[in-house]
């Protein structure tokens, strides 16, 4: 009698992995339509995701965008005062010196600039007047504060060493006072009896909303010259800039110790830069990203509740099928991945639909639109896992129910 060799069990079960497979195909394909409203919540779960990670790095992109155009590699000095004391001691605040020794011992400053603020009231004609905001400042001051040049120039070093007397003025100012920025080039504007040309207008490169010191009637004139006004060599205020925003950290660290070895041990300086408002603003992004990211995991898994609730509905609609099945050799296990290949083929062509609609639309905004979108391919592979893991959580509870179901009492079923 010969002898027959079954076929080595690694290609046996990639034939039943292959059958099962078909079969769940032709079923998906017998019954589109409602596996079609099945996956539809999947389709939405998906791009609910992909989306809602788009738009939180959208978001990110734009607040860290917003604080670097303040300025990402900016440090800021300024006099808070002395430690209060019976007797009320002589103010110790920032000068001219302090900014020269801060360029001369902190390596990585690159720029610096003083501030000096000033308030006038000006006349503008009619018998008018109106209060104005002077800031004296070095021409670097513009590159340190990124501000945008809107018409005309900035002062440069050679208007500083002839105190010129020139001076740029806020937008806004530009067209309250002369109808527009380009209007106002050219203008005289007289502080204290002494008269200004004003040779630019100019905004801030992010609207500080008059948070910061250039207000909207702000108008800015060369340090040299707002000397003319002051009887002191103090400033309010110092800005530094840093050639690489990795030095941001240490020369504020830096800065502090020259300017507190420069004065008194009772005074105290405030030096600042806007490292931690990025970080503050990276987690608050964060944290409203992950917010939303379970907002669509709700979604999934809503979805998910509904093809285990479909596979139920599937299971109790073929128990004849199954016990058919049974009877011509399929094991429990081949029955339990058959119905758990079915959910998981549902959940997965939601899930590759949800992902191409949620690309699409930000690579459109891309294509069709100047913005830069991000977008990430990792929330498209963490989208595929997750519609995976959906169809093969609640696919298990009826692919379970069905291996159990007796193959007599199945045959029965009518």
């Amino acid at each position: 009698m010969p002898t027959i060799v079954s076929p080595p069990i690694t290609q046996r079960q990639k034939l039943v992995l292959g059958e099962i497979l078909n079969f769940a195909y032709d079923t998906f394909c017998g019954n589109k339509v409602k596996f079609l409203l099945t996956s539809l919540g999947m389709m939405i779960g998906t791009a609910s995701l992909i989306l809602v990670v788009t738009i939180g790095m959208t978001g990110k992109q734009y607040v860290l965008n917003q604080i670097q155009a303040i300025g990402a590699n900016m440090i800021y000095a300024e006099y808070e005062g002395g430690a209060d004391r019976i007797t009320a001691g002589t103010p110790d605040p920032l000068t001219i010196a302090d900014l020269q020794a801060v360029q001369a011992q902190v390596p990585g400053v690159t720029t610096a600039s003083p501030v000096v603020p000033l308030d006038e009231r000006v006349p503008v004609g009619n018998g008018k007047e109106r209060d104005v905001r002077i800031l004296g400042v070095y021409p670097e001051y513009r590159g340190v504060r990124n501000l945008v040049l809107v018409t005309g120039r900035f002062f440069d070093n050679e208007d500083s060493h002839a105190r010129s007397k020139v001076g740029v003025i806020t937008e806004k100012l530009a067209e309250e006072l002369y109808g527009s920025p380009s209007e106002a080039i050219g203008q005289t504007m007289k502080l204290s009896g002494l008269p200004f040309t004003i040779v630019g207008t100019f905004r801030e490169g992010v609207e500080t909303f008059g948070q910061s010191e250039v207000q909207s009637n702000t108008m800015l004139i060369p340090y040299s010259v707002s000397r003319f006004f002051t009887n002191t060599p103090t400033v309010r205020l110092i800005y530094f800039s840093v050639g690489d925003p990795s030095l941001v950290v240490p020369a504020t660290n830096q800065i502090k110790r020259v300017l507190q070895s420069r004065h008194r041990p009772e005074s105290t300086y405030s030096v600042q830069n806007l490292t931690q408002l990025l970080v503050v603003a990276d987690k608050t992004a964060n944290a409203l990203t992950i917010v939303l990211l379970a907002i669509a995991l709700v979604v999934l898994l809503v979805s998910g509740i509904g093809i285990m609730n479909i596979m139920l509905a599937t299971v109790s609609a073929r128990i004849r099928e199954i016990g058919i099945r049974k009877a011509i050799g399929a094991t429990n296990r081949e029955i339990r991945y058959q119905f758990l290949s079915e959910a998981v083929l549902i959940s997965l062509f939601g899930g590759i639909i949800g992902i191409i609609i949620g690309l699409a639309l930000p690579y459109s905004m891309r294509f069709l639109t100047q913005y830069r979108v991000p977008i990430s391919g990792l929330s498209a592979i963490v989208a595929l896992v997750v519609s995976s893991a959906v169809g093969i959580l609640f696919g298990t509870i009826p692919a379970a129910r069905a291996a159990e179901l007796d193959p007599v009492e199945s045959l029965r079923y009518e």
